[in-house]
């Protein structure tokens, strides 16, 4: 779940001033109107993800994960216009003064790549912290500074480990700036399914081998990024399913809802009182305090949710001419609808269904927790999402086969007097037995609507 979230994933390191001086040099030279092209084209090569089917409306790309696009368009695209690399314009040129300082720099980062390398230990006589690769068990001596305390040993680090200067046996290296922090699970995930992509791409080309890991990944860095992408788009769904609705006292937000016709009121609910798995709710009367023979009837499915060893976590509502189904989640939802449909198949005629609860712009903040993020729903958010539903819902009877009329539709009957008064009778006990009255004490739906849709008013 920490991955959906940017307040937990990324980290930055300050750079070596000549090194960063470089880089703001490159940027530079890549914002000429004869680059932005293609520097355009390595951006969105890099961010891909979040810019297909409109994805960046979810989720934007950490301000590290930007940063690190911005080094492979310096150090590993190539033009497709042809072009020298940005590296190979900067080292050629002679129109213009580059310091010593930042030229030892040019080699060291043009034969640099993005990698996973995870921090190992802290060398107190060095003043370096040790990080090997997860690709090649490569080993890199960094070092130290304030960062280091928001590092714990076995995290992995997604970022572009530079060489210093002079330094052939490439141990000595400095972090490139931008770095996502992520757990040892999750950096050899992240390994893993970029590996898979290799093997995929050795299949299309006929060809099984890309190298060893440094030249892969100087070719193909950049699908480490779509891959933590893909990452954070998957933490960001498991986060938002696993988000815990409630309402007042902690009950469970039965949010998934489904309505059905039928005209068998006995039948279905002698049936509904042995059916497996929910029982009989006792205490609960007409809002209106009537009472008649066809009372509405309330059968319950009861499991643990939260805290709650024992709670309302389906429930079912017989009236005279409909059945409701509210469930706490859309899977429920549908285990019960396979349930109905065994039981009474064509008995009941399916209306509609909902299962999207009522939308919450989240915090980062709370996505950044372990646990399963806990929303209460306020009454004037269930009634709105009531409202949705019925306003469809209803406005749609009127123009479909109705079992308790015969099969007709709504509308025809009420063209004769005898009709309308049919008619009525059942919009009055649908207004009657509204779920709003039961849920937040009032109606969510206003019933005049309808019956002016119908030709009564």
């Amino acid at each position: 779940m920490k991955l959906a979230s940017e307040t937990t994933a990324g980290l930055w390191v300050p750079l070596v001033p000549s090194l960063d001086a470089l880089l703001a040099r490159l940027d530079s030279l890549s914002s000429e109107p004869r680059i932005v092209v293609q520097r355009q084209i390595a951006l969105n090569l890099a961010l891909q993800p979040y810019l297909e089917r409109g994805a960046g409306a979810l989720l934007s790309p950490l301000l590290q994960e930007t940063e690190l696009a911005n080094l492979f368009l310096y150090a590993d695209f190539y033009p497709q216009d042809g072009q020298l690399t940005l590296i190979e314009q900067l080292r050629d040129v002679i129109t213009e003064h580059i310091p010593q300082e930042e030229r030892e720099w040019l080699d060291p980062l043009k034969h640099s790549y993005l990698d996973l390398a995870e921090f190992l230990s802290f060398d107190e006589q060095t003043q370096r912290l040790t990080f090997r690769s997860v690709g090649d068990a490569r080993v890199y001596r960094v070092p130290d500074g304030a960062f280091r305390k928001e590092l714990q040993p076995g995290q992995v680090l997604l970022t572009r480990m530079i060489r210093e200067p002079g330094d052939v046996e490439w141990e000595r290296a400095v972090i490139a700036g931008a770095a996502i922090v992520l757990s040892n699970e999750d950096g050899k995930g992240l390994l893993n399914a970029t590996l898979d992509y290799r093997r995929q791409v050795e299949i299309s080309d006929g060809s099984f081998e890309l190298g060893d890991w440094p030249e892969f990944a100087k070719r193909y860095g950049h699908v480490l990024l779509w891959t933590f992408a893909r990452m954070r788009f998957a933490a960001l769904v498991d986060a938002v399913k696993s988000i815990h609705y409630v309402a007042a006292a902690g009950q469970p937000y039965l949010y998934a809802l489904a309505l059905y016709d039928h005209c068998e009121y006995g039948y279905m609910n002698e049936m509904l009182a042995g059916l497996e798995g929910f029982e009989r709710e006792t205490g609960v009367s007409l809002p209106s305090g009537v009472s008649t023979s066809k009372d509405a009837q309330f059968f319950v499915q009861r499991g643990a949710s939260g805290a709650l060893e024992s709670a309302v976590v389906a429930r079912l509502i017989l009236t005279a001419t409909q059945l409701w189904v509210e469930c706490d989640s859309r899977e429920r939802l549908d285990a019960v609808k396979h349930k109905l449909a065994a039981t009474f198949g064509f008995s009941l005629h399916f209306r509609g269904e909902t299962w999207t609860p009522p939308a919450r712009q989240i915090k980062e903040s709370e996505l950044a927790v372990e646990e399963p993020l806990t929303l209460m729903i306020s009454a004037e958010e269930d009634r709105a999402l009531l409202n949705a539903f019925l306003e469809t819902l209803y406005l749609e009877w009127a123009e479909q086969a109705c079992p308790s009329l015969g099969n007709y539709m709504p509308r025809h009957v009420a063209t004769s007097a005898a009709g309308r008064e049919q008619v009525a009778v059942l919009i009055a006990d649908m207004e009657r037995h509204d779920p709003g009255i039961r849920r937040v004490g009032q109606a969510a739906f206003d019933y005049h609507k309808l019956r002016a849709h119908v030709g009564l008013d």
